[in-house]
């Protein structure tokens, strides 16, 4: 408990120290929302796998593994086949060379489009950061169970996130995630064998589970497994924060070099994710983490790898005794807390990266999609990069507000992901390949599936019951591409001279 306490300290005060270091170098609004486009492939690589992988994977996917095994991999493979599909975009993005998606939404389609899709921006994104504040202060109540509360955890992280997230920009936010990222992976990688050891071994781990925790589908039905795919894919394929990360490469190249990396580290990292989780549901069927599954990788850190203890797995007909280090020798016995503690160091860091990148990525929406380009367009960098700063600690407070009310983590998630993937994945890939989408189509579009995502779950319930059962992400989606398609193919077509200013083949 003391080590694992030590362990978060030490990577609380390298965060804080990273981002101190960057204040100096941040003057201009370049520097504070593209880290001055100066970022290499290798830093890149990191910075995206850790804004990617944080408390949706580590929360709400591990909770989905915990209830339903290796079927939760539906909701990570959404977002591998999204990479595969970046790894084309991710040139044609670095040339673009803007801020924000709202940049291009407005390039390419009208001013209606970028004001619809900071909307659409804000609502999604402080969503996502209020569920890593409960991540966060869920792993805080862990270590601390007498003196902080989950509720408390919440207040604690949210204060230090908007703290260095204010403090350094995207400069902060890539260098910080690049520390992270290594320990993170090396982390993860390094517990999954080892507690499949423990356990005793993978046909422990089999017998003490239902079979359809190990099939494809499991206990999802295939149009359930779709909604799990279907909002992290286009998530991915959307996602503004990326989207910064490319902005800030020094070259088209380090783009699509950093794609191939982060697609690697991704499956890799999600896949052990899950097996993680459902080793843990193997070893801790009941109890308080049955209660709260999306803990379980943090409970695994800090009560699997504890020396002479025996755990009992309850396999589908009779208990299974293992013994998970009854006596074992002095280096083990250390290594073993060791392992656990920076485990439980490497999630919280993930925790607090993923929180950085999608506070960050909202803010610098509010202050260059809205201040600089309505408000004070003259404004200059010393003011812009003051008024980004207090945007930070705004969006901050809300999504704090979020955090404090919401139940499960797994059902924010997919909201979000909805909101984003049907709202703005259309229109940002249509501005991309589809010449023929015009402004009208786009507004309509992003305005459709914002609208349907946030109404369904009052609409649904005078829906016949096979609709109301439904994730919003189908109706949602549906909804937007037909106004994208059909208002594109009955308003004027673009002006081909404007595509071509922006690069359009």
């Amino acid at each position: 408990m003391n080590l694992a306490a030590l362990v978060i300290g030490l990577i609380a005060l390298t965060l804080l120290a990273v981002s101190l270091g960057q204040l100096g170098k941040v003057r201009t609004k370049a520097d504070y929302l593209v880290a001055g486009r100066s970022l290499s492939a290798f830093v890149l690589v990191f910075t995206l796998l850790s804004s990617w992988i944080g408390s949706g994977s580590l929360l709400a996917g591990a909770e989905n593994a915990y209830r339903h095994g290796f079927a939760a991999l539906w909701q990570a493979g959404g977002g591998w086949t999204g990479l595969l599909l970046i790894y084309f975009i991710a040139p044609r993005a670095r040339k673009f060379a803007q801020y924000t998606i709202p940049d291009l939404l407005e390039a390419r389609y009208s001013q209606a489009a970028r004001v619809l899709g900071v909307l659409a921006i804000l609502l999604a994104y402080t969503a996502i950061t209020s569920y890593q504040f409960i991540g966060g202060g869920d792993i805080l109540h862990l270590i601390f169970p007498g003196a902080i509360t989950p509720i408390a955890g919440r207040y604690i992280i949210a204060g230090f996130v908007i703290l260095i997230t204010a403090v350094g920009g995207m400069s902060s936010v890539a260098y910080m995630d690049l520390f992270i990222g290594l320990l993170a992976t090396s982390a993860l990688c390094v517990a999954l064998p080892v507690l499949i050891h423990l356990t005793g071994g993978w046909p422990t781990v089999r017998q003490a589970l239902p079979p359809t925790h190990f099939e494809v589908f499991g206990d999802l039905s295939p149009i359930q497994a779709l909604e799990l795919f279907l909002p992290t894919c286009l998530l991915l394929l959307g996602n503004q924060s990326m989207y910064q990360k490319f902005f800030s490469a020094r070259t088209e190249k380090d783009a699509s070099r950093a794609v191939v990396g982060w697609i690697v580290g991704t499956v890799i990292l999600e896949s052990v994710i899950v097996a993680l989780a459902v080793t843990g549901s193997a070893l801790f069927p009941t109890g308080e983490v049955s209660q709260a599954p999306r803990e379980i990788l943090a409970y695994i850190g800090l009560h699997a790898f504890v020396p002479a203890a025996t755990t009992v797995v309850l396999g589908p007909t009779a208990a299974v005794t293992t013994h998970v280090a009854g006596a074992v020798p002095a280096l083990e016995a250390t290594l073993l807390p060791l392992l656990g503690a920076v485990l439980l160091g490497a999630i919280f860091a993930k925790v607090i990266s993923t929180a950085n990148n999608w506070l960050f990525s909202p803010a610098t929406n509010l202050v260059n999609d809205i201040y600089v380009r309505y408000i004070a367009p003259n404004a200059s960098n010393r003011r812009v990069l003051a008024v980004s700063r207090l945007t930070v600690v705004g969006l901050g407070v809300w999504a704090l507000y979020q955090g404090l009310y919401a139940q499960s983590v797994l059902k924010v998630a997919l909201y979000a992901y909805t909101i984003y993937g049907s709202a703005l994945t259309p229109v940002i890939l249509a501005a991309f390949y589809w010449r023929r989408a015009t402004a009208p189509a786009a507004v309509s579009s992003i305005a459709t599936g914002t609208l349907v995502t946030v109404l369904w779950d009052r609409i649904a319930p005078h829906l016949s019951p096979a609709l109301a059962r439904r994730d919003a992400i189908f109706p949602a989606l549906v909804l937007s591409l037909t106004c994208l398609f059909v208002v594109s193919l009955l308003t004027r077509p673009p002006d081909p001279a404007h595509l071509q200013t922006l690069g359009e083949a």
